[in-house]
């Protein structure tokens, strides 16, 4: 991939998350700000943008998405494909955790998931 089909990716990569962005915070705000990860003033900002302001804000080359999947477990759940874990593994550490992270709880419900699936 060149340099150029990066950078148009990037941009259109961009416009997609911005219109989905505005229609998820004109849709149901409190659940677009939880889903986006994005403050009250940016949600705001995205519904009143006209769409000539979202293609000109759009075409930078930095992604304005980010995954929030951070947590190399979820990573793991998510690619592995419906295998078990080991005894040892998932399960057991997260039960003696006092506090859970959001990532592991989205990591417990989604092996909860697989394994009722398999």
């Amino acid at each position: 991939m060149t340099p150029d089909q990066v950078l148009a990716n990037i941009r259109e990569m961009n416009l997609s998350y911005l219109e989905l962005a505005k229609k998820l915070v004109q849709a149901d705000r409190p659940g677009a700000l939880v889903r986006l990860g994005i403050t009250d003033a940016s949600a705001s900002m995205l519904a009143v943008m006209t769409p000539q302001q979202m293609t000109k804000v759009s075409s930078g080359n930095t992604l304005l998405c980010r995954a929030h999947i951070t947590d190399d477990l979820v990573w793991g759940l998510l690619t592995s494909h419906g295998r078990r874990p080991a005894s040892n593994d998932v399960l057991h550490r997260e039960h003696d955790c006092s506090h859970e992270s959001a990532s592991e709880s989205l990591a417990k419900r989604l092996l909860t998931r697989t394994l009722q699936t398999a």
